[in-house]
């Protein structure tokens, strides 16, 4: 980014070759100071305020009028094209709007030297950056003011617009030469962390040495003796076990022949009730042996937890030692890989250097002969924008008698439309109207059996008296009578009597409802309470356990936690997983390496199984996205927990089968095509072969 940034400001890429031309005369470099390169802004307005100086940047800042004379007569000279320059002598103080609500003023936002502030007030007068949403409305508040939307996307003024999509490479013109500053602080800070990360491995190196001087084998020794002694306590404890449980079986057999011996006789007469009665007796004095056997079973399987727990951690001591002296050694590696791959790097970067410049002075060499053609194809651009322009007058005026013929064909098609409105809302008002007149024909005809077709063509009609409304009153008081009287219903009482039953019956459940409701919300709190105590205990038994195995497989410097996203609600709370190997920062699981995932899942997994260890565990391919060193780590702790349970890998890892106790192969015999058959291998008779051979 230094390089580039360098390479833009000293070649001046992306402005016109007038201002390239003054860049490198001898004659004007110490006057050589564009708008771009005398300010600078926050990273985030660098955007709007370039899209609103655009074309300004590429302007000269010179002191005096004489200065701008003398690089135009450099221009004319050299025919290198026009340059545009500001002379600070000249500009005059200007009246800026103070501030705006919901706005930030352009001229606050620019960072420069003082002479050049009466510059930046000048060209930024009453400019205000604000958000796109706003800008409409402060618009037509404020016209004499100027408004850029900080997206860099809309520049408004009082009678024009412009904007447009904004590329990403908006906002780089300004502030080069503090960026390189910037760049270069940045580089010299990047050396000094290169010393120090030098000197870090070095450190390391002396680590390492130290500790392979200093051999655990008389504590792996140590640790193999008191394994051993473990083991052979477990040994017996199960033996213990499996006496105890064959005993309760028996017991538990022998119970159910006295019970079904019992209903036999229950069945026969009642002379043998007391030998019976000297039946119960004795299924209690063995329920009693049940009961304690019972209890000896339980005293035997806490010892044995508490044995295995305590054998667990001392194997956990060892393969994190041991994990730790491999990660160390693998660092090591690594490091010293990286310091051979950035010597490489810095001699290619060397070659490249060498390379670019002899490009560059051959290139300069075919700049010159370029120059001649250049001119003429200038002049063939003029001449071609000569009819371009008179192409355009013609085009637009025949666009502008299009515009005008559309014009008047839109104004008769409305005229038309508005005609077509009003032809369609009489209709529906003459619909509307037959629609009432039937609607009253017929309810004369049903409520007051009245044929008003017979009734208009009578000639000699009986006119009341009274009025239109006074007649609409009198019905409708007679209706309202008719209304209150109602029909006679002599079963009113017995529909009374029924109505008043059902009402009491309802009332009697709804209260049973209530009392069975409360009652409910009471269990589902007591439960609550109970299974948020177990979980939380569980929870944090599992969260050290996955610690402990992490660390085992990894190194005891990496992190990783349990958490609950939602503590005041466990029950529902989701569960968020936290494993960062050292030198890594990742921001979700996702974004560790498949072998960091699966080691990360079967740590998960073992601590979830040492809160209550199962019989068997099957594993299908887990060893798939591992390394060689991480296969080995797994089938350590797979050896571990394999003193308490049975696994069954499926598995395609040469390494993990190496360590398997048993090996079962499918294959289909020649013989019996279609056919598929197990070929068991028991790798432990190979191995005291070879040892014995």
């Amino acid at each position: 980014e230094y390089q580039l940034t360098k390479s833009m400001l000293e070649n001046l890429e992306g402005f016109p070759e007038a201002v390239q031309f003054l860049s490198k005369s001898p004659d004007f470099q110490d006057k050589n100071i564009l708008l771009a390169d005398i300010f600078t802004c926050e990273e985030s307005y660098k955007a709007p305020l370039e899209a609103f100086l655009d074309n300004l940047l590429n302007f000269y800042v010179l002191e005096s009028l004489e200065q701008a004379i003398k690089a135009v007569d450099l221009l004319y000279t050299a025919q290198k094209g026009k340059a545009n320059f500001f002379i600070l002598e000249n500009i005059k103080p200007t009246t800026q709007v103070l501030a705006i609500p919901d706005t930030q003023k352009a001229t606050s936002l620019i960072i420069c030297e003082e002479k050049y502030k009466k510059l930046f007030e000048y060209l930024l007068e009453n400019v205000f950056i604000c958000g796109e949403q706003d800008l409409p409305e402060l618009q037509k508040k404020h016209l004499d003011c100027t408004f850029i939307s900080k997206n860099a996307k809309i520049i408004s003024r009082s009678a024009s617009i412009s904007g447009g999509s904004v590329s990403s490479y908006e906002g780089k013109h300004i502030g080069r030469k503090q960026q390189l500053e910037v760049l270069e602080q940045e580089i010299q800070t990047l050396s000094e962390e290169i010393s120090e990360l030098k000197e870090n491995i070095a450190e390391k190196q002396a680590e390492i040495q130290e500790l392979k001087n200093n051999s655990l084998a008389e504590e792996i020794r140590e640790t193999q003796v008191l394994y051993h002694k473990k083991n052979e306590q477990f040994i017996t404890l199960r033996t213990k076990t499996e006496q105890i449980q064959n005993l309760i079986e028996h017991s538990e057999e022998k119970n159910e022949t006295l019970l079904n011996r019992l209903e036999q006789l229950a069945s026969e007469t009642e002379d043998l009730q007391p030998q019976i009665n000297d039946l119960e007796k004795l299924v209690k004095e063995l329920q009693e042996k049940l009961n304690n056997h019972s209890d000896l079973l339980a005293k035997a399987n806490d010892l044995l937890s508490q044995k295995s727990g305590v054998f667990n951690q001392e194997n956990l001591k060892y393969h994190q030692q041991e994990n730790r002296v491999k990660s160390i050694e693998q660092e090591l590696k690594f490091n010293e890989s990286s310091l051979e791959a950035l010597r490489n790097r810095l001699s290619k970067n060397n070659d490249e250097i060498l390379r670019i410049t002899n490009e560059i002075d051959i290139l300069e060499n075919t700049a010159e002969t370029f120059d001649d053609k250049l001119f003429e194809m200038y002049q063939e651009k003029e001449s071609m924008e000569k009819g371009l322009n008179e192409a355009e007058k013609d085009y637009y005026a025949q666009r502008g008698e299009i515009e005008r013929n559309e014009k008047e064909i839109r104004e008769l098609q409305r005229k038309k439309e508005n005609i077509d409105i009003i032809i369609n809302e009489i209709q529906n008002k003459i619909n509307e109207t037959k629609l009432s007149f039937a609607s009253t024909k017929e309810r004369l005809s049903v409520e007051f059996n009245v044929d008003l077709e017979a009734l208009m063509s009578e000639e000699n009609t009986l006119v009341s008296e009274k009025t239109e409304e006074e007649l609409k009153t009198e019905v409708q008081r007679l209706k309202n009578v008719l209304d209150t009287i109602g029909a006679i219903n002599p079963m009113a009482m017995e529909a009374y009597q029924e109505i008043k039953e059902r009402n009491d019956f309802i009332i009697a459940q709804k209260d049973d409802l209530l009392k069975a409701k409360n009652a409910l919300l009471e269990t589902i709190e007591e439960i609550d309470t109970v299974a948020k105590e177990n979980f939380l205990t569980t929870f944090e038994a599992i969260r050290t356990n996955f610690q402990k195995v992490f660390r085992s497989l990894f190194t005891e410097e990496d992190t990783c936690d349990l958490i609950l996203l939602k503590p005041e609600n466990p029950l529902e709370s989701p569960i968020d997983i936290v494993a960062k190997p050292k030198g890594k920062r990742p921001l979700t699981i996702n974004q560790l390496s498949g072998g960091e995932k699966t080691l990360t899942a079967t740590s998960l997994l073992f601590a979830i199984y040492l809160i209550k260890p199962a019989p068997f565990c099957i594993f299908d391919e887990v060893d798939a996205p591992l390394d060689d060193a991480n296969v080995d780590k797994f089938t350590k702790i797979i050896r571990k927990f394999s003193e308490q349970s049975q696994f069954i890998i499926v598995t395609h890892n040469k390494r993990t089968m190496a360590a398997t106790d048993i090996m079962y192969g499918v294959t289909m015999y020649p013989e019996d095509p279609g056919v598929s058959k197990l070929v068991p291998v028991d790798l432990r008779n190979l191995q005291e072969e070879f040892v014995s051979n």
